[in-house]
């Protein structure tokens, strides 16, 4: 079967019906997400539908690296399995298109062959126990030896510990006087050959996404020279391009989750009669499946501006505004869907067996990987507020209405933008500014998606959420709150002696 000649509605529908019958028909996903792990029989019949051919360039016999195709995928796994769909995000974003974009000629064949015809899966390690988001101080070194470089160190929380054949290693150069450098290098790691064996010291147990192993790693290895990756300029600036691109992939797996969230919410809500009618009738039930809905908008969105500008044909190194936002925004969004669900379902959502409560665990490490979202949405507003300081601006509104990502969207939120900030704000504080931002930066993908065609209804209810949104976000940020943390609170502080 020639992958490339099949049109794309053709694979994931059939990768769509594959999932249904495994996880809804021949099995039952709200018991199997009870174990750990997948059964290898269902793995085994999902991977021979070869939905990693997405991610693989089409001189290696897959179907091109398209972004839109990648996304679809990712959604079509999430509808069923949000863990599912990380595993594939896994292999995607930080293994497949890393080494499309970046690995020797030398090393790609045999690679993509393998994904293609024996099911291998890759992952990436970068995190440290000493060193998680502050990446740039990682300790692993690599060292130039006679047949090409040795890696030592110890990496955790990588998704398919254990489990994947190829990693992807970062690393700093150990220089002559012992020191690191301070550029990255990433090599590829084959565990199935003679000194790359990572050694999984422990298995961790995870709260959520049972389906996918994490652990810690130790490293002591030996790689061929031609296993190293080749960056455009430098390592760090290759490294951001590889998490901004993952970060940019995240609607993908927003999207399916938060459609499911909303498909079982309409559902429940229609068929659970409360006194004279049923849930759907009641006008905070319909608040709260708006809220999800308007989710399930902006994250339609975000895909498609992510199809357009995320393909490993560009350098994403310097978009971590656009990057940031869509991580951020689309996983607060998928965390608040599945709480919305849960609390409509009653006492059933309470349960890992209920796709509600199962989804507010599985999503909530979404908020915390490739960057805890309070560190993101502190960034993005250190980015806009240096570009102010640039144009020697104060004005929020001012500024937005001529920046190119806002400029259309700040329009609806003109009223309650119009506020001056100083030159030093509270880290508490950039964090709700980023909020701001970030959530008109992805309004404004709302209003191109539906200059576009698509549904008016759902993009206007869209934007009047984000707008009560961001008028309470504006004013959580003007209040002023500089409360700080008394460490000593244990005296006369126990309500006991007060009665």
């Amino acid at each position: 079967m020639i992958l490339t000649n099949i049109e794309f509605s053709e694979f994931i529908k059939d990768f769509e019906t594959t999932l249904k019958q495994l996880f809804r028909e021949k099995g039952d996903i709200n018991q199997l997400s009870l174990e750990r792990g997948l059964p290898p029989s269902i793995m085994t019949e999902i991977m021979s539908k070869t939905p990693l051919a997405v991610a693989i360039p089409e001189q290696y016999g897959g179907r091109g690296s398209i972004v839109k195709e990648c996304l679809g995928l990712l959604a079509a796994a999430s509808y069923e399995s949000l863990s599912l769909s990380l595993i594939f995000g896994i292999n995607i974003a930080l293994f497949l298109e890393p080494v499309s974009k970046y690995a020797n000629e030398v090393v790609k064949k045999d690679i993509f062959d393998r994904f293609l015809k024996n099911q291998n899966m890759g992952g990436l390690m970068i995190t440290e126990p000493d060193y998680g988001s502050d990446a740039l101080n990682m300790k692993t070194i690599n060292r130039e030896v006679e047949n090409g470089f040795q890696i030592k160190g110890t990496k955790h929380w990588q998704g398919l510990t254990g489990a994947a054949d190829y990693w992807l290693i970062t690393s700093r150069k150990e220089n002559s006087n012992g020191e690191l450098g301070r550029d990255i290098d990433f090599f590829i790691c084959d565990v199935s050959q003679p000194k790359q064996q990572v050694v999984v010291e422990e298995y961790f147990d995870n709260l959520g996404l049972y389906m996918i192993p994490y652990g810690r790693n130790i490293l002591d290895l030996e790689v061929p020279r031609e296993y190293k990756l080749e960056p455009e300029t430098t390592g760090i600036k290759m490294m951001l391009d590889v998490l901004h691109r993952s970060r940019m992939q995240f609607p993908g797996m927003g999207m399916g989750f938060i459609k499911r969230m909303l498909d079982e919410a309409i559902n429940h809500c229609s068929n659970r009669i409360v006194g004279a009618g049923n849930l759907l009738s009641m006008d905070q039930v319909q608040f709260q499946i708006s809220r999800i809905q308007s989710a399930f908008t902006i994250c339609s969105a975000m895909c498609a501006r992510s199809s357009e500008i995320s393909g490993i044909e560009h350098n994403l190194a310097a978009e971590g505004l656009e990057a940031n936002s869509m991580k951020a925004v689309v996983t607060d969004l998928m965390q608040e869907s599945s709480q919305m669900l849960l609390q409509l379902s009653g006492a059933n959502g309470y349960k890992i067996t209920h796709i509600g409560g199962r989804g507010v665990m599985d999503s909530r490490p979404f908020q915390i990987f490739e960057g805890s979202n309070e560190m993101l949405y502190a960034q993005i507003a250190e980015m806009v507020t240096r570009q102010m300081k640039k144009q020697k601006l104060s004005n929020v509104f001012d500024f937005l209405k001529d920046f190119k990502r806002t400029a259309d969207a700040c329009l609806y939120f003109k009223n309650d933008l119009n506020f001056n900030i100083d030159n030093n704000i509270p880290q508490r504080k950039l964090v709700d500014l980023g909020k701001i931002v970030s959530r008109i930066i992805c309004a404004g993908y709302v209003v191109d998606l539906a200059n576009k065609g698509f549904r008016a209804d759902l993009a206007d209810n869209c934007i009047t959420s984000v707008r009560q949104e961001v008028s309470a976000l504006v004013c959580s940020f003007k209040f002023s709150n500089t409360v700080n943390i008394i460490e000593d609170y244990t005296g006369n502080s126990s309500w006991m002696e007060f009665v």
